[in-house]
């Protein structure tokens, strides 16, 4: 590992190469230099953060100063990760409402590129914010901040129907400007399809060891889970075994870069 910061490009040509990228979610400056000394090569300033650390039920209540706060934090720490960030719920119902919210993520947060959800809907604010110099990172798949539509944490695009308008989103928003995509909660078949049928980086979160990359929310690889709840399928806790954060974190980092995580047992059909 060297003190090359890792960039859009990297990544894209890590795809181009067939080497797995290493994400995590992180909050906070302490846990930045530990995932930093792992080889991780994306952060991922979630808001997951108010699940795991404000202790809310969903992401919704996230507001952007919270993503700004959480994102400086880690900002302040990275030496060379790439640091991504969520646009939170109705944060982004407008191509002028997401620049306003990319502004702030990225000049008070020290974001490098944006997340948001959803497919075909938001194609148009992808298209403004890539055109104004915003990178901009996809969610596709199970989509958190519309859990309350869905009715839960549902496998998506099991059904065929559901499966091609995926792809037909995935692509949308490759040709709109996206620079990469997290594929959430879908089945291993279909993530290999759109890993393949497109150029940018596919990165996954239950959906298979054919995605370009993988991403774990970090207290889950860290066995932290409240105790009402049961771990996803695809969570495995690296530290159950090891009894050090930074050894976790390292092994983790190995076993996607070698295909070993996730396994079958992590990933749906």
């Amino acid at each position: 590992m060297t003190d090359t910061p890792i960039t859009i490009a990297s990544l894209t040509k890590m795809k181009a190469a067939g080497e797995k990228i290493a994400t995590l979610t992180c909050y906070d400056a302490g846990f930045t230099h530990v995932l930093e000394d792992a080889g991780v090569e994306m952060i991922l300033v979630g808001d997951s953060l108010g699940n795991v650390i404000q202790g809310q039920d969903t992401t919704l209540p996230v507001s952007v100063d919270d993503m700004v706060y959480h994102s400086a934090c880690v900002a302040r720490a990275r030496r060379r990760a790439l640091l991504v960030v969520d646009m939170p719920f109705l944060s982004y119902r407008s191509p002028r409402q997401a620049l306003e919210t990319a502004a702030q993520l990225m000049q008070r947060g020290g974001a490098q590129m944006v997340k948001l959800e959803g497919g075909g809907v938001q194609v148009e604010t992808v298209r403004v914010l890539t055109g104004q110099g915003v990178p901009v990172c996809g969610h596709l798949g199970l989509q958190p901040q519309s859990v309350l539509k869905v009715g839960g944490y549902r496998v998506q695009g099991r059904d065929q129907d559901d499966a091609r308008q995926i792809m037909a989103d995935a692509r949308a928003l490759e040709d709109a400007g996206a620079g990469m995509l997290v594929l959430e909660c879908v089945p291993v078949a279909l993530a290999r399809e759109i890993s393949r049928a497109l150029t940018i980086p596919v990165i996954g979160i239950g959906a298979g060891a054919d995605c370009d990359g993988q991403v774990l929310v970090l207290y889950d690889l860290l066995g932290i889970t409240p105790s009402a709840g049961e771990p996803a399928r695809f969570v495995k806790n690296y530290l159950a075994d090891r009894g050090d954060v930074g050894e976790a974190v390292a092994a983790y980092v190995e076993e996607v870069k070698s295909g070993v995580y996730p396994a079958a047992e992590h990933c749906f059909t």
